[in-house]
């Protein structure tokens, strides 16, 4: 590529956008609390119409509609805006897939304050919050995303249950660790009525799972551990262990503690599950990855988002005998099992 066309991939745009980000977060965050989406939806609404029902200035309305527009989150015909189907599925309350909740933990002060001097962070090497972040015992934060996420995770706890349940009603053993909200373990319950799970969380987090084991009626095959996931005894037997968005909170060396603990904790079949963000091996791509990397340099001591080689040289490490990686579109995040013995 000559100099020419790297010139080009940068322009004055370029700057402004990303340093006034900040813009943007102000006005998805201000939309979702004005239900402006719910209010346009898949209909046609005027400017005069949207205000009247977020009883807002129109004014307000007129130029924050506009700038959504500019940024993605709605279409415009004149003065009139809509949305596609598409972004009903994640902006709508009612839709399944809705991310709207998820600013509670996003933009929660707590999380926003590890970035007000992220220079700092970098050349020190330590984060702005408490010693261990986010990854600290009994953290509260644990709770609002456990709560803020479930709707962002009901359709991926869906597809990974797919995955662990390869031969339906068959009785099956699962421990979910690192739990939250619990979808992930009660979607394998719900889909095998001989699924026994185990959720492992602290015990202030494993509430939320409780209520959500409770809404999908499955209390009676539903176990819950408190604790650690580095410290307790994780028990045995188990056809499958969950590892969902968990890894990236820590470094290579501790993935690996958790990776063998699974290993020691499956029966001679067993598979761990992990599901995360994967970065490709460029590292700067999808992007969602590269911005979780940026999160945990922000909140963990050591976390980032890893790679799929980076995830099967843990696997390897500690000696699973077989490692693949399974997309389940249209979940952003993937799967990588790691298999306890040969197939």
């Amino acid at each position: 590529m000559g100099l020419e066309n790297q010139i080009s991939e940068f322009t004055f745009d370029t700057f402004f956008n990303n340093v006034n980000g900040y813009y943007r977060t102000a006005a998805v965050k201000a939309a979702i609390e004005l239900g402006i989406f719910d209010i346009v939806g898949e209909n046609r609404k005027s400017i005069d119409e949207v205000a009247n029902e977020c009883q807002s200035s129109r004014r307000g309305i007129r130029i924050l509609c506009y700038f959504l527009a500019s940024i993605g989150f709605l279409k415009v015909d004149g003065d009139v805006f809509y949305m596609t189907r598409e972004m009903v599925m994640f902006l709508s309350r009612k839709a399944p897939g809705y991310l709207g909740d998820s600013i509670d933990f996003l933009l929660s002060p707590y999380i926003m304050s590890a970035f007000d001097d992220l220079a700092s962070v970098i050349r020190t090497g330590e984060i702005r919050l408490s010693s261990d972040g986010v990854v600290a015992p009994d953290h509260p934060q644990w709770v609002m995303f456990a709560r803020a996420m479930s709707s962002m995770m009901s359709l991926p706890s869906v597809l990974l249950a797919e995955l662990v349940d390869t031969q339906p009603n068959k009785p099956i053993k699962v421990l979910d660790v690192a739990a939250g909200h619990g979808l992930f373990g009660t979607a394998v319950a719900r889909k095998n009525p001989n699924a026994q799970v185990t959720f492992l969380d602290w015990e202030n987090v494993l509430q939320v799972a409780k209520e959500n084991v409770a809404k999908a009626g499955v209390e009676d095959r539903a176990q819950f551990m408190p604790g650690s996931a580095f410290d307790v005894d994780w028990g045995e037997g188990y056809d499958a262990v969950l590892l969902t968005n968990f890894l990236h909170h820590f470094d290579k060396e501790g993935c690996q503690v958790i990776l063998e603990k699974a290993k020691a904790a499956l029966n001679e079949n067993g598979r761990a599950y992990v599901f995360e963000f994967i970065a490709n091996e460029d590292r700067i791509s999808p992007s969602l990855a590269a911005a979780t990397s940026m999160m945990m340099l922000g909140t963990t001591p050591a976390g980032e988002v890893y790679t799929y080689s980076d995830i099967k040289e843990m696997f390897e490490n500690v000696n699973y005998s077989n490692v693949e990686l399974r997309p389940i579109p249209p979940a952003m995040e993937n799967v990588v099992v790691g298999y306890k013995n040969s197939l």
